[in-house]
């Protein structure tokens, strides 16, 4: 039920509006600015203006209250007249509903799963009240989303002893030069003592192509071939700040190689403090990375490292698997270069890429 509301005591409506509307117990009031209905003139100072149009405001709704029989609404303001400020609330939220359309279907196109951007703008949508603009629900979505990522977990060393950081994950993701690129971040910029393990005995020069940054890094590179050799080499590192291992990428589907590769980071002695990071490829089909992170959480809890965004334009997987699995994107990788082309993840970046920006 629609009333309309009008008073000689508040400052009359301009054109087509109405001083306020009575919706279903909701009055809705026009913007009551601060002239005095007598006289048409705005006081000087804020304190004054302030003061009129509050006073405006209550006489609304003491009309609202007390209806004066007087002072019936003028033939423009009767009803038929006055449909204008309902729709305009119409065209508000139709300009909202466009412009989370428009957000949903930038999502998609970025490839972000239709059930995270339904649950991200459902979100949103609850917090919104009424009409929205543009600003407002972009805003709204963008620091949503920074929320969903969370912050990055990065590799902390520990004092007094060696850090050890396992890199796992499939075949050609990248492991071996990501490590590079962590361990020449740590040892040139960090000024740190970092060493190199590897376990990838499976992979034909596997460990000759580890050995090569070690030697540029002067750095030293342990080969194991079980997980009965692990405490003894990293024995051999104890007075070193960071080490790095190098696993055998292998398909998620083998399970034997799961569970060697669950004895070799369990058999790693208690007294070490371990990080496990689960190397992805930003370019991997997202229902490859659903099985992807399953399997591998088989095997231990991990934090996520995504290569390879210099090659895709479509980051909707990093929020996808984030939002999936639940673990921290830490690191990303850009590029082939060591050690330029790694940084910590910067969830703001992504977002904006996400929602259109560059």
């Amino acid at each position: 039920m629609k009333k309309v509301i009008a008073t000689e005591k508040a400052p009359a409506a301009i054109g087509p509006y109405s001083q306020a509307i009575e919706v279903n117990g909701m009055v809705y009031t026009s913007g009551v600015i601060p002239v005095n209905p007598a006289t048409r003139e705005i006081p000087d100072g804020a304190e004054a203006q302030t003061r009129q149009a509050m006073t405006s405001l209550s006489n609304l709704l003491e009309k609202k209250l007390k209806p004066e029989k007087e002072e019936e609404p003028k033939e423009e303001e009767k009803p038929e007249k006055e449909t204008d400020a309902p729709k305009d609330m119409k065209h508000q939220q139709s300009e909202t509903f466009r412009c989370i359309r428009m957000i949903y279907e930038t999502l998609l196109d970025n490839e972000v799963n239709e059930r995270y951007v339904n649950q991200i703008l459902d979100d949103v949508e609850k917090n919104l009240r009424g009409s929205a603009s543009m600003d407002i629900i972009l805003s709204n979505v963008y620091q949503k989303m920074v929320l969903k990522f969370g912050q990055p977990q990065k590799i902390e060393l520990v004092p007094g002893q060696p850090k050890i950081v396992f890199f796992i994950g499939p075949t050609g993701v990248g492991k071996t030069t990501t490590i590079a690129k962590v361990a020449s971040r740590f040892k040139v910029d960090y000024g740190k003592k970092v060493a190199f393990l590897t376990a990838d005995t499976y992979r034909i020069a596997a460990a000759e192509q580890l050995r090569t940054y070690a030697n540029i890094l002067d750095t030293p590179l342990t080969v194991i071939y079980s997980s009965e050799e692990m405490n003894a080499a990293i024995e051999r590192v104890k007075d070193y700040d960071l080490v790095l291992v190098d696993t055998a990428g292998f398909s998620y589907k083998n399970e034997d190689q799961r569970k060697d590769m669950r004895n070799l980071i369990e058999s790693l002695d208690d007294k070490y403090e371990k990080d496990v990071y689960l190397v992805l490829s930003a370019t991997t089909k997202y229902r490859d990375l659903m099985e992807i992170v399953d399997k591998y959480h088989e095997i231990s809890d991990y934090k996520i490292i995504f290569t390879k965004l210099d090659e895709t334009s479509s980051y909707g997987s990093l929020l996808n698997i984030r939002m999936y699995s639940g673990a921290d994107v830490s690191y990303v990788t850009t590029g082939q270069n060591v050690p330029d082309d790694i940084e910590i993840f910067q969830s703001q970046k992504i977002v904006k890429q996400l929602l259109g920006g560059r």
